[in-house]
């Protein structure tokens, strides 16, 4: 009886069975810091530019689960940058947690109605859409405080439960509120802090600023007591310096249990254009001695949370994967 024909091997089989670079690289394990954990990742795992250059993803790696098992054989830490312009589904989230290893980590963007963005009136759940006033859901964009307080309140609470099969998993990491330009430091926007951590009791979350005067001299020691006192992580940031926006790249851990640094690049031009892409305005490529400059900095967050996120937001075709592994090497 002839022998029957060896079963080509899945993706999970073959491609990650060994968890091995796309390009020989060895993947990247949390730093071992005694109790302490550093992760290193990138932002924007299915970044068009990033699939369409090919020296990531291997060959044959072109479903949205293979690339999502490949790049957790490859790092231990993702975030998740969609649930900002669309808020997440609990099937997603539930298939992001199947789909990843035991110890893997999502950070999760909050959805720009939380973050008092403009938000495109059609991201809304559609039966919270179709209640507005007619004076509000005609309009292209809206914001959070022109919402009625019931949809504002069904809104939190549905994106607290879709990112519920993440936390039963142990998967999630932080909710990113990242804030606009016009978040300025003032206490009407230090008590919505303080809501946006009661609002997601199961949760962490972290803080992003985007206006300089959080953290100018006169008030980074306010900015900072503020956070410790109420166990905020404070999101360090590498970034373009010059503007409104610009904030120093200042690394201090305003928590015991969880530190947060994010890489958004350093090209003025990239920084301030406006009609580009996202991977347009963080296309930037760090040089070793870029990030030779942070790894003390990690290294010294590390020792004071239990936990330190690095996230590579510079997300131009390969450049957040190559200089992740980067800097992961210069801290092991």
């Amino acid at each position: 009886m002839a022998a029957k024909k060896k079963a080509k091997p899945t993706a999970s089989e073959g491609l990650f069975a060994d968890r091995a670079g796309g390009n020989g690289v060895r993947p990247i394990k949390p730093s071992p810091r005694s109790k302490k954990t550093i992760l290193v990742g990138i932002s924007a795992w299915t970044e068009p530019t990033l699939i369409k250059r090919g020296n990531f993803y291997p060959k044959g790696v072109s479903s949205a689960e293979d690339r999502l098992r490949f790049y957790a054989s490859q790092f231990p830490i993702a975030e998740v940058d969609s649930t900002y312009y669309f808020p997440p589904s609990e099937q997603n989230a539930a298939l992001w947690a199947e789909r990843t290893p035991p110890d893997f980590t999502f950070d999760v963007k909050a959805y720009s109605l939380l973050t008092n963005h403009p938000t495109k009136t059609d991201s809304l759940y559609k039966d919270l859409r179709e209640s507005l006033p007619d004076d509000v859901s005609g309009k292209r964009n809206v914001y959070r405080e022109q919402l009625p307080h019931k949809v504002v309140d069904e809104v939190w609470q549905r994106f607290a439960d879709a990112l519920m099969p993440l936390h039963s998993a142990g998967k999630l990491g932080v909710v990113l509120f990242q804030f606009p330009q016009w978040f300025v430091i003032s206490r009407k926007n230090k008590d919505y802090l303080i809501q946006c951590k009661e609002r997601l009791p199961d949760y962490r979350i972290a803080v992003e600023f985007r206006n300089k005067l959080w953290m100018e001299e006169r008030n980074q020691d306010e900015t900072l007591s503020f956070l410790k006192e109420h166990d905020l992580p404070y999101v360090a940031v590498d970034m373009p310096q010059g503007f409104d926006s610009s904030l120093p790249p200042v690394a201090v851990a305003t928590s015991k249990d969880l530190a947060v640094v994010r890489f958004h690049g350093r090209d003025p031009e990239a920084w301030k254009a406006k009609s580009q892409t996202a991977a347009d305005r963080f296309r930037y490529d760090y040089s070793d001695k870029e990030l030779q400059e942070w790894a003390p900095k990690v290294e010294e967050l590390a020792a004071e949370a239990r936990e330190t996120h690095v996230i590579m937001n510079n997300c131009y075709e390969n450049y957040a994967v190559k200089n992740a592994r980067q800097l992961a090497a210069l801290l092991e």
